[in-house]
């Protein structure tokens, strides 16, 4: 193009070029910009302001492709004190709170300019001003002319309405060499602007005297541009006015689809960009998504689930005859419940059970059978019966009473067999046996089938008497009577009434009676007796009463007053001399090894009351409760810490109160230590914040390489926390899990080894735990066992372990010793127990203790002398110990400093963990008891009875006579089978049976005798 530049009417130099496309920049703009004013695009004159009219100049030429081109210039530098100002036209914001200036601008070097030059600027200024209009209009009418305001005037005010931008300098500048070769040097400058808050604004620019070509003018603002994705439409949206802002954006579903979960969201930021998004839409049941549309389901085919991407082919005996189907219907004769997965076949009840067959003991009938040939396509095949007893002289039948027991249950079986028990005797009954699954009940079309079976009972034992009444009462005599048993099953012969003293049943009284009534006479005047009653007939005795307790009348004179006095003052004698020597015994040292002799039962009672009793040179433990107010205890116990002192980093689990959490802990002076962070959640109350730091309380006061250490606690400052060493690999039962079969013999008895270090120190503080088990042991990264978890006496509410309220909580019946079960004693003994069951879950790798018995049959189990077998691949001296854990008698099992010892031997002569006790062989003597020891083999002989007791297996005594088996040599020849029929059902107690019966075998062997009852 051809331009001149003047100043003053001074030509100081003329050039020609022509502007190109190139050198101003594309045409073509970014999505996500929206221009406001772009000078390139007027056709016509721009129409912007510049005074004084010699300032600024408007040159309209066109570029290599005849695009118009409005450049301004200006280049008054011969003169002084240059103020040139140009204002654009009025620009519409379009609601854009922040916008940006693109400048395109040439800049003469003052070097370059000739000598004599007023002055000369490389530099000019931006402005802009805010309104809600075009002022044009109203101040060419208005102010000027009405008032008669003078051009200087109007100039200086519409100069001070401006805001200044910015300063503009040119990164390069031409010179009079650079006009002469033709050298082009466009600068560009963007600058943005904002908040601004009003409709539009003017830009103006300021020269001061620079010799400047303004080529080009771009404004405009960033917007996220329209977007769908994921099957979600996102509109054109404006930024906001904040560089740092995200603007969140909802987007809608399209093309069939719905939100997944939550509504699809994008947010928008300042630069134009959509970012962060959450959330999307998936194609509505009926459609699945395919090139990003959701397209029709085809008939056969269905998409139910918005979690599945494609339309799945109509599971067997189902059909879609529609398009857009979002389940498939069941053919005639099959069906669905609303539990099955959509993927499910229909499926239809089963047919009869097979091949069932009855196994008469007495008034005891097993039924067996096989499973239905068809089960209709279910895996939840269940068994119902009906029992009728058959009415004599051909009256039909009746169904059979409630007193008749089915054991487990008459509907719902999920096993194949059942044991119905208490019939009547010399009876005929009809059973039927019905197979159903989960649509039976849907199917009313569907005809039940059964399978019926037809037995008689025999002779049999009387059932229990169930009533027993105390009439008058004497000094040393009660009168009984009681009623006849509700089952008689013939005539009765004879009662046995047995009776003891209480809390000395392991010397008992039997005496007979052929009525139904009797006085016991000899007994202690003041005294509580416990009385069972049991009936006799041909078929033998029948299992005796429950337990009923009477007292005799109280009796005293002055001799007998004198008398007991004396008695008292030789006990007292007596237990001073016993005290003496038990003394005696312990300075003498202590013996490795543990004696089964009875023990003190008070022996492990603490030693201290409300008084905080303490002997010198003993640390006891000491209760919290004891003090009045609860949070002193926490102090004197608990070193408090400052919070400033912990780092939370991350989560590692939930606890009762709140979450657990681990961290560096960084105490002045010391090392930098990891620890766990229990935390107390908001709103907690008063008696939650006290049951949280009761167990900082009792933690405090333990200081033990096998207890968990406490470091601290957090009281001053919310969240209140309760810091404690962090264990690296977790709870011992995960962790045992998670390493199955990964450790040594030795190993795992080095685990069990610090476990009872640890409990040692707390049998020796008085405290007792209650809650020993493997999921309450925590481990380190060197497999150094840690008990843990002192809050049971707080709460096992939630434990899905736990059963039986006790004041303190609910108590983990399967690690919890049969006497803290049914009378609440909890002692050092009962830990002992505790602990066995820690062993078996050790030696067990982490294995549930009783398997997927209930609670109840757990504690009928333990009551009828049941106890766990021994784990797979368990040294046999292990076994050995956990079975003395489990003694009835709690004096009889070995303490703490006893089972220590007899590890630690283990430990030093790793030979003696070898013996498994799955293989051993040896002669039990469970079966027979030598009667000398100078080599005479003449044995006396078990009862069904003791065998079974002996092997911990008495539950089965009844049953075993109930079918025939009323010898040892009998019972030799027992199989698997025979043993299911007999009614031992659970596989652990058949291996334990069968094991015993084998070794039953070579002992007769090996002796050549027969044993008898």
């Amino acid at each position: 193009m051809h331009s001149r530049w003047r100043s003053c009417g001074i030509r100081l130099v003329a050039w020609t070029w022509t502007w190109s496309a190139a050198l101003l920049g594309a045409w073509c703009i970014p999505a996500n910009e929206v221009n406001l004013l772009d000078s390139r695009s007027v056709m016509g004159d721009l129409g912007w302001v510049a005074y004084p009219k010699n300032g600024w100049e408007e040159i309209g030429e066109v570029d290599e492709d005849y695009a118009p081109i409005h450049t301004y210039q200006v280049c008054r530098v011969m003169e002084q004190n240059q103020n040139n100002w140009l204002h654009t036209n009025w620009i519409l914001t379009e609601g854009a709170q922040r916008v940006y200036i693109e400048l395109k601008f040439t800049l003469r070097d003052c070097n370059s300019l000739p000598g004599g030059v007023g002055t000369c600027k490389e530099t000019f200024n931006m402005y802009y001003y805010e309104t809600d209009g075009d002022e044009d209009e109203m101040e060419d009418g208005g102010m000027r002319d009405g008032v008669g305001m003078t051009e200087e005037e109007d100039r200086a005010m519409k100069e001070n309405r401006y805001i200044k931008i910015d300063t503009i300098a040119a990164d390069e500048s031409f010179t009079e060499l650079d006009l002469g070769d033709r050298v082009m040097k466009l600068n560009t400058e963007v600058r943005d602007l904002g908040p601004l808050t009003r409709k539009g604004f003017y830009l103006a620019f300021q020269d001061l005297g620079a010799c400047i070509a303004l080529v080009s003018v771009r404004v405009f603002y960033k917007r996220c541009p329209f977007l769908v994705k994921s099957l979600a439409e996102f509109p054109d949206t404006i930024p906001g006015s904040e560089a740092s802002q995200l603007v969140e954006v909802v987007g809608r579903c399209i093309n069939n689809s719905v939100p997944l979960y939550e509504p699809p969201r994008m947010h928008c930021s300042t630069e134009g960009e959509w970012l962060v998004p959450i959330g999307k839409c998936v194609c509505k049941p009926g459609f699945e998504e395919l090139s990003g549309s959701c397209k029709v389901c085809k008939v056969g085919f269905y998409r139910s689930q918005l979690e599945s991407s494609a339309c799945s082919k109509c599971p067997p005996h189902s059909v879609a005859r529609q398009v857009g189907a979002t389940s498939c219907s069941c053919e005639d004769g099959y069906h669905k419940i609303d539990s099955d997965p959509p993927n499910m076949a229909c499926t239809r009840p089963p047919s009869a059970p097979r091949n069932a067959i009855s196994n008469v003991n007495e008034t005891s009938v097993f039924l067996e059978w096989s499973i239905p040939m068809e089960t209709g396509g279910r895996k939840d095949v269940r068994y119902n019966i009906l029992c009728r007893r058959v009415l004599p002289d051909g009256r039909g039948l009746e169904e059979c009473g409630p007193n008749v027991r089915f054991l487990p249950r008459r509907i719902g079986l999920s096993n194949t067999s059942v044991m119905v028990a208490d019939l009547q005797s010399h009876t005929n009954y009809s059973f039927l046996l019905e197979a159903v699954n989960g649509v039976s009940e849907l199917a009313k079309d569907y005809a039940k089938q059964y399978v019926t079976l037809n037995v008689t009972t025999n002779q049999a034992a009387p059932s229990p008497v169930s009533v027993v009444r105390k009439g008058h009462t004497g000094k040393s005599s009660i009168a009984l009577s009681w009623a006849e048993p509700d089952r008689p099953n013939g005539i009765i012969l004879e009662y046995e009434i047995k009776y003891f003293e209480k809390e000395q049943d392991s010397s008992y009284t039997i005496i007979k009676s052929k009525e139904t009534e009797m006085v016991v006479e000899g007994l202690k005047p003041s005294s509580v007796y416990i009385f069972q009653v049991r009936a006799r007939t041909s078929a033998g005795y029948g299992a005796f009463s429950r337990r009923f307790e009477f007292q005799t009348s109280p009796y005293l004179t002055a001799t007998s007053e004198r008398a007991q006095a004396s008695i008292i003052a030789v006990a007292i004698t007596l237990a001073l001399v016993l005290l003496a020597v038990v003394a005696g015994f312990l300075l003498s040292g202590r013996r490795c090894g543990y004696s089964k002799a009875k023990q003190d039962p008070e022996e492990e009672k603490m030693h201290f009351h409300n008084g905080h009793i303490k002997f010198p040179g003993v640390r006891t433990y000491i209760d919290p409760l004891t003090y009045e107010d609860p949070n002193q205890a926490v102090h004197e116990f608990a070193q408090e810490i400052d919070v400033s002192f912990i780092s939370i980093e991350r989560i590692i689990g939930a606890g009762e109160f709140g979450e657990v959490c681990c961290g560096p802990l960084r105490l002045p002076g010391k090392r930098e230590i990891q620890v766990a962070i229990k935390t107390l959640k908001a709103g907690y109350t008063e008696q939650q914040r006290r049951d949280f730091l009761w167990e900082a309380s009792i933690m405090g006061q333990f200081n033990h390489p096998n207890i968990i250490r406490l470091e601290g606690v957090v009281t001053k400052s919310k969240p209140v926390m309760i810091i404690t060493e962090y264990m690296e690999n977790g709870s011992l039962d995960t962790f045992l899990k998670k390493n199955d079969g990964q450790f040594t013999v030795i190993q795992l008895v080095g685990m069990l080894r610090g476990i009872a270090s640890g409990m040692r120190y707390l049998s020796d503080m008085g405290y007792v735990h209650r809650d020993l088990a493997a999921r309450n042991i925590l481990v380190n990264s060197n497999l150094v066992c840690k008990v843990s978890d002192f809050g049971l006496s707080r709460v096992l509410e939630d434990d899905p372990e736990a059963a039986y309220t006790t004041r303190g909580g609910k108590i983990p019946i399967r690690w919890t010793a049969p006497e803290a079960i049914a009378y609440r004693k909890f002692t050092s003994a009962s830990d002992v127990w505790s602990y066995g069951i820690v062993m078996w879950e050790v030696m067990s790798y982490g294995e549930r203790p009783y398997w997927e018995m209930s609670n109840q049959d757990v504690i009928k189990a333990v009551e009828e002398n049941y106890r766990l077998p021994g784990p797979m691949d368990c040294p046999e001296a292990l076994y050995h110990l956990m079975m003395d854990c489990w003694q009835r008698e709690r004096t009889n099992r070995p303490k703490f400093d006893e089972i220590v010892c007899l590890l630690d031997k283990l430990i030093r002569n790793p030979s003696s963990l070898k013996k498994l006790v799955n293989s051993s062989h040896r002669v039990s003597n469970l079966l027979v008891e030598h009667a000398s020891a100078d080599g005479d083999c003449s044995a006396r002989t078990k009862t069904i009875g003791e065998w079974l007791d002996s092997i911990k297996m008495g539950r089965y005594t009844e049953l075993f006579l109930e079918g025939g088996y009323s010898s040892l040599e009998t019972v030799a020849q027992m199989t698997s089978e025979d043993l299911r029929r007999v009614g031992v059902n659970l596989a652990g107690h058949q291996k334990k049976i069968i094991t015993s019966i084998q070794e039953m075998r070579v002992h007769m062997n090996n002796t050549n005798s027969t044993v008898n009852i």
